[in-house]
């Protein structure tokens, strides 16, 4: 198990991500609505929860729950105490030409970890990740650090839909676990928010910019507080 206290363990993980997906009977997140992936990391890295919300472990895109724990891996390892950076903060800086060009190959995926285990067990309580480090670097959105109101306490990964209504989802369970105190971010007003800025070049005009998805998900971010600009493609 992970050195450092989980944050949420896997029951609260799977009641508050099924309450807050559309598919499980939550409300609308504005993508696909499908099924989801939630993942925690402690904050020495470890995974230590993993769930998904549907009836069964491949009624959500298998490929994702590794991609909501390395979401998890990249808002923990990249946010501080005093400031939060979630993982649609990145997109813009690891293009080419951005200051965090190269970004995704800086901390490699634990591939002993990622591929072990019977996948009968994957989302459960007895997940093979849990107690071990994942890695990965993701550069869009679905991955928020953890606030308890003292520090950062770990981060959740949600993989499943478009990385706009991840980020959506996220947001909603991050809140629902009360570890949403977050002190700071690279959005003054809404810390770590997802910024919809890229211009049609593709430029950001913060830095820290995302693209839209093709959903109402920027809508959608714009009641709930999770994003800053932009709205659904017309």
């Amino acid at each position: 198990m992970a050195q450092q206290p989980c944050p949420a363990d896997h029951d609260r993980l799977l009641t508050v991500l099924k309450a807050n997906v559309k598919a499980s009977g939550g409300p609308a997140n504005g993508g696909f609505e499908t099924n989801e992936w939630g993942a925690i990391v402690a904050r020495d890295g470890t995974v230590c929860a993993i769930a998904f919300s549907g009836p069964a472990v491949d009624s959500q895109w298998p490929g994702s729950r590794l991609i909501a724990a390395e979401k998890a891996n990249t808002a923990n390892g990249l946010s501080l105490a005093q400031m939060a950076l979630s993982t649609a903060n990145l997109y813009a800086g690891v293009q080419p030409g951005g200051p965090l060009f190269g970004l995704q190959a800086t901390n490699p995926v634990n591939q002993a970890a990622a591929y072990a285990g019977d996948p009968k067990t994957f989302g459960s309580a007895n997940d093979p990740l849990v107690g071990k480090p994942i890695g990965g670097v993701v550069v869009f959105g679905g991955g928020l650090a953890l606030y308890d109101g003292k520090t950062i306490v770990g981060a959740l990964g949600v993989s499943g839909d478009s990385s706009c209504a991840d980020h959506n989802v996220a947001w909603r369970v991050r809140a629902a676990l009360d570890l949403d105190k977050v002190p700071a971010g690279v959005n003054p007003n809404r810390k770590d928010a997802i910024i919809y800025d890229l211009d049609p070049g593709g430029k950001s005009a913060s830095g820290w910019g995302h693209p839209l998805c093709s959903g109402t998900e920027a809508d959608i971010a714009a009641e709930l507080g999770s994003g800053v600009g932009g709205a659904t493609p017309k």
